[in-house]
Formats: C-alpha cells, sequence, structure tokens
C-alpha cells in the first residue's frame, strides 16, 4: 500500500505562489511509482487534472494551467513538486496528490489552495 502525503497548501492573494509537495512511502517495498501528479477539486465541480509526469520525465498539464503552473520529480525521494504562479481565485481547490504503480493508482488525503482576490 503506497501512502502519498501532500504539503504547502494555504491561503495566497490573486498573482501570487505556491509551492506543494507530496512524498510516497510504503508499510512494505515501494515498487516504482510511473505516473506522479496532481489533481484538483473545487467545490461543486468534478476533480480535474492539474498536471502529471512520467517516470521519464514527460509531463501533462491541464489546459487551465499551462504556462503558469510547473511539476517536478525527485525520483530518488519519491516525491513530486507543484509550483503553482500567477494564481487566480479560480485556482481556488483541494488538490489531490496521485501515483501510480503497476498494481494500482494511489491518492493523498488533499491540501486546500485558497487564493483570494
Amino acid at each position: 500500500q503506497v501512502q502519498l502525503v501532500e504539503s504547502g497548501g494555504g491561503l495566497v492573494q490573486a498573482g501570487g505562489s505556491l509551492i506543494l509537495s507530496c512524498a510516497a512511502s510504503a508499510s512494505g517495498t515501494l515498487f516504482s511509482i510511473n505516473n506522479m501528479g496532481w489533481y484538483r477539486q473545487a467545490p461543486g465541480k468534478q476533480r480535474e487534472l492539474v498536471g502529471l509526469m512520467t517516470r521519464g520525465s514527460r509531463t501533462t498539464y491541464g489546459d487551465s494551467v499551462k504556462g503558469r503552473f510547473t511539476i517536478s520529480r525527485d525520483i530518488t525521494k519519491n516525491t513530486v513538486y507543484l509550483q503553482m504562479n500567477s494564481l487566480k481565485p479560480e485556482d481556488t481547490a483541494v488538490y489531490y496528490c496521485y501515483g501510480e504503480t503497476s498494481f494500482g493508482h494511489y491518492w493523498g488525503q488533499g491540501t486546500q489552495v485558497t487564493v483570494s482576490s
């Protein structure tokens, strides 16, 4: 079983920046995490892709964050980061870390990001 623990959420003014981190661990063997990244869910809306990075460093971003958010990974630390710049009130959501191994996919507990206007 893989555990994903997020950190770094909070309150920020529009135009500001935040960095989210997510560290993966396991009670037993931590198998290789293939895709790792972030989704978000705003009140009353469906969960949507923010960004994903493959083990080979290929990235995919949601259309609403392209050019403003950057995802990165430290494979050796089983950690993924999300650099969020030029934040907008519509970026307000709970951000969930996501990880995928050959045995399944996993979610973190979520971290709140609130952008004030």
